[in-house]
């Protein structure tokens, strides 16, 4: 699975774009704030439906313009190859088409497109709350298990429903516990199981890019003394209290530990962004070994705070993933990965072959 071709239109200083990719090494270089980044958030929005810079798709629109579009063209061995468009208006109307019909929701495009990306604020990913470390685990679960998405998805409509009786009617808000109780086991034990299938690859990666012995854990929302039935039941004069679902998939976390202690208060930040990083590679890993798949890997400013050593062991993980990189670099010299089969020049929004 690989981008073959990608049209831009409005988003950021990008007012249009049009670039065609190879499978192997593409590079992206440019000045600060020529447009390097909105490349690849246009890239990821293919893949995800978002950006991976904010959750608001609004304010990449270009300004002065009224909806921001992308177009790709995916690559599949032995398949023919997949259209996917994505559009945001202003007002905050969200659309997609994968393979030219209308996407039942935006879970469908990481099933078209797997991409994946590393940039400056990776270590976020270790130094904020559960938000983008649910985000990150479930990426590699839709891949490995495709009937998670509709679980997903059935289960936060649900969750919707119960929340809105606990503001008007909560009387009403328990006739949604058996189902969330239903989807929301069914969630926690895929994750599990995606967690558990994680641990050598994220052993090898962590010792390979940090030499730290952190680990990682699954916390899937509610006690594990208790079923999600049970959760739900015992907290529901807090639940009515708050208008508020406590007990969920929806709360679910990774606890990411070094001798017992949060990875966050005890790591510095480059080494925060290395075990960001290992988590990262290591689902990659993952990914081609239980499916088959290659995800597209996005590389924004990749020697950021890296030493020279640590650098090394980066690149050498990286390039031994044999994926499709598109890398960006303040220089057009730059070989960190090899050299490049093709080269963009952005330059004040505008994208040039090189």
């Amino acid at each position: 699975m690989s981008l073959e071709h990608l049209t831009i239109e409005n988003i950021r200083c990008i007012t249009r774009a049009e670039l065609s990719f190879t499978p192997g090494l593409t590079l992206l270089w440019g000045s600060n704030g020529s447009g390097k980044t909105s490349v690849l958030e246009a890239i990821f929005m293919v893949g995800r439906g978002r950006s991976f810079r904010t959750r608001n798709s609004e304010r990449l629109i270009s300004y002065g313009k009224d909806h921001l579009r992308v177009i790709a063209r995916i690559a599949s061995a032995g398949a023919d190859a997949a259209s996917i468009g994505f559009e945001v208006r202003r007002g905050g109307a969200t659309s997609a088409r994968v393979r030219r019909r209308p996407a039942d929701s935006l879970a469908e495009l990481s099933s078209a497109f797997a991409v994946q990306v590393i940039e400056p604020g990776v270590h976020r990913l270790v130094e904020e709350g559960g938000y983008r470390r649910r985000r990150w685990m479930d990426w590699a679960v839709f891949h490995v298990e495709p009937q998670f998405i509709d679980t997903w998805v059935r289960y936060t409509r649900a969750l919707k429903q119960r929340n809105a009786a606990l503001k008007t009617q909560a009387a009403d808000a328990w006739l949604w516990d058996s189902e969330l109780a239903r989807l929301g086991e069914s969630i926690a034990e895929s994750r599990s199981r995606q967690m558990e299938q994680l641990q050598p690859y994220w052993r090898e990666a962590v010792q390979a890019l940090s030499g730290l012995e952190v680990e990682l854990q699954h916390q899937r929302g509610w006690s594990q003394e208790q079923s999600l039935g049970e959760a739900l039941s015992s907290s529901r004069t807090r639940d009515a209290t708050r208008h508020l679902t406590h007990s969920g998939p929806h709360r679910a976390d990774v606890a990411v530990r070094l001798h017992g202690r949060p990875a966050r208060e005890v790591l510095s930040r480059g080494q925060q962004k290395l075990v960001a990083v290992a988590m990262t590679m290591a689902q990659l890993r993952l990914l081609q070994d239980r499916t088959g798949v290659t995800p597209t890997l996005l590389l924004d400013d990749p020697a950021a705070e890296l030493d020279g050593a640590r650098l090394e062991r980066f690149i050498a993980v990286v390039t031994s993933l044999r994926c499709q990189l598109v890398v960006t670099s303040l220089v057009p010299e730059s070989r960190l990965f090899g050299t490049p089969e093709s080269i963009f020049h952005v330059e004040q929004g505008r994208v040039i072959p090189v």
